[in-house]
């Protein structure tokens, strides 16, 4: 398989740098090709376009972002606790690798139709996954058993999208990772049982 293949994570590291640094549509296959230490020609072995190499990047990290995310949320108690540490693990490994942030929040958000129907399939395993929290918070009545799931859902990642982005592009100036409990109380507060 491809991705198990050093030039491919090799290829995949150098795309974010070089989208983060260069935009996506002034990011050539040559330059990623350049950063990554490979021939052009080496890229298409592992992807078909540019378009293939972004939507590749978000589905590898996004794979490593939600298995870091189940194997720490597997052990907490409760779908507070599961939320809370969600929240801080999303702003932590974008605070950490300040490349994906700009490529995640800036880069990912394309007008091509066909490019942003294949960004949102690979978000879609994330997106369950809160989804489960919420559940599990409605069976632990936790959480009010009347919530609009969906809303809740987009309401969620909505809010924590936004406070990344809008991080991002105030620079990084202040601390992420910092926020998360203000981000969990202000969610919880409007799903907690009264």
């Amino acid at each position: 398989m491809k991705k198990n293949k050093p030039k491919y994570k090799l290829i995949i590291d150098a795309a974010v740098e070089v989208i983060a640094e260069n935009g996506y549509h002034a990011s050539q296959v040559s330059k990623i090709a350049k950063k990554a230490g490979v021939a052009d020609g080496t890229i298409y072995l592992y992807f078909k376009n540019k378009e293939d190499i972004l939507v590749s990047v978000f589905d590898e990290k996004m794979g490593q972002f939600i298995d870091q995310i189940i194997t720490a949320i597997n052990q907490k108690e409760n779908a507070n606790e599961k939320l809370l540490t969600l929240i801080q693990m999303h702003f932590s490994q974008l605070a950490e690798d300040h490349h994906l942030a700009i490529v995640t929040q800036l880069e990912l958000r394309q007008s091509n139709i066909d490019l942003r129907l294949q960004i949102n399939k690979v978000l879609k395993p994330y997106l369950s996954l809160i989804d489960s929290i919420i559940q599990e918070g409605i069976e632990q009545k936790l959480f009010r058993d009347d919530l609009n799931r969906k809303l809740v859902r987009q309401m969620i990642f909505g809010t924590l999208d936004e406070t990344v982005t809008n991080w991002v592009m105030k620079e990084e100036k202040y601390d992420l990772v910092g926020l998360a409990p203000s981000v969990h109380a202000l969610i919880t507060n409007g799903l907690t049982v009264k």
